[in-house]
């Protein structure tokens, strides 16, 4: 059964209702976050939009003006809250902020098809880059805190297809010796996918399952990785406090050999911790990480980040 950390969310109480209609029989069903009322027969359905949603319902990118970013990547504003160097491949959005629920959010949207800096070959994102702690030593990390809220995943098409729906919000990077994969290949990436509610014959993205997409050797890709169930539901526009530290530690079977260590990569949300040895902690050279939104295979992605906080550690 998922988990819902009620308990350890931020109840955003204030909303942008949209009334639509409905024939539907008696019920009510609520969460904290996301609400959704059937009165009786003949009465609209009133369903509890997040402030900052984007509702408009032309995916594509603008043929000019802001959002082109065709020069540089790093389109960003004058101080922004979020923490990190940006990395803008979608022509869809550019980053911006918004205060609501009593907190300044970073707004991560992309849309499918909308990287115009790596074509096909790429998947769209808005991703923020953190420094590489770069020494492998026992006691080295890089360490990220902050609060994220799921409004939008992708979804290619059909809410039953599985394989290809979802979007990454961050992800732990680092180089490794010797041969294969990509030059900076990605490590460990939690995964949003969409669980969906039939709306008026339609249906909606009500919450999200977070799983951990991991290398299964160093450079994997493809049938390199798998995807775990890390067996966490975020409803949506809930915020969750989310940590990720990637780093090297000493090998308990080992523990009067410093040269036996651990490449771990250990993540927290909620009140929740998930632990993770990456394979071949020998062949890491640096400890990385990256937050944002990643990854649309269809529709729209809208992640937002508030609280963000950046800390490593480098020990020889």
């Amino acid at each position: 059964m998922k988990k819902f950390n009620a308990g350890h969310s931020i109840a955003l109480l204030s909303c942008t209702l949209v009334v639509l209609t409905s024939f539907s029989s008696c019920s009510k069903e609520s969460t904290n976050t996301y609400k959704e009322f059937v009165l009786e027969e003949r009465e609209p359905v009133v369903v509890v939009l997040p402030e900052d949603e984007d509702t408009n319902t032309d995916l594509s990118c603008p043929s000019s003006g802001e959002f082109r970013n065709d020069i540089t990547r790093q389109v960003d504003i004058e101080n922004p809250t979020n923490v990190g160097t940006i990395d803008d491949r979608s022509c869809y959005s550019d980053y911006s902020e918004v205060n609501v629920y009593n907190k300044t959010w970073g707004v991560y949207n992309i849309t499918d098809g909308s990287n115009h800096w790596d074509g096909t070959s790429l998947q769209p994102r808005i991703e923020r880059s953190l420094s590489r702690s770069s020494e492998t030593g026992i006691g080295s990390y890089a360490k990220f805190k902050g609060t994220v809220r799921i409004l939008e995943v992708g979804n290619p098409g059909a809410p039953q297809d599985d394989s290809s729906n979802g979007t990454y919000i961050i992800q732990a990077k680092g180089k490794h010796e010797g041969e294969g994969g990509s030059n900076d290949p990605a490590i460990c990436l939690l995964l949003a996918k969409p669980v969906y509610k039939l709306t008026n014959g339609k249906y909606i993205q009500s919450a999200f399952d977070i799983y951990a997409e991991r290398i299964l050797y160093r450079g994997g890709e493809g049938s390199g990785r798998e995807v775990v169930d890390l067996n966490q539901r975020i409803e949506k526009n809930e915020a969750v406090n989310i940590e990720m530290e990637v780093g090297f530690r000493q090998d308990p079977d080992h523990p009067n050999d410093p040269s036996k260590k651990i490449h771990y990569c250990d993540v927290v949300i909620g009140e929740d911790t998930i632990k993770w040895n990456i394979p071949e902690p020998e062949r890491g050279k640096e400890s990385g990480i990256r937050y944002g939104a990643y990854r649309v295979k269809g529709g729209r992605a809208q992640i937002r980040w508030a609280d963000t906080t950046y800390d490593k550690v480098e020990v020889e």
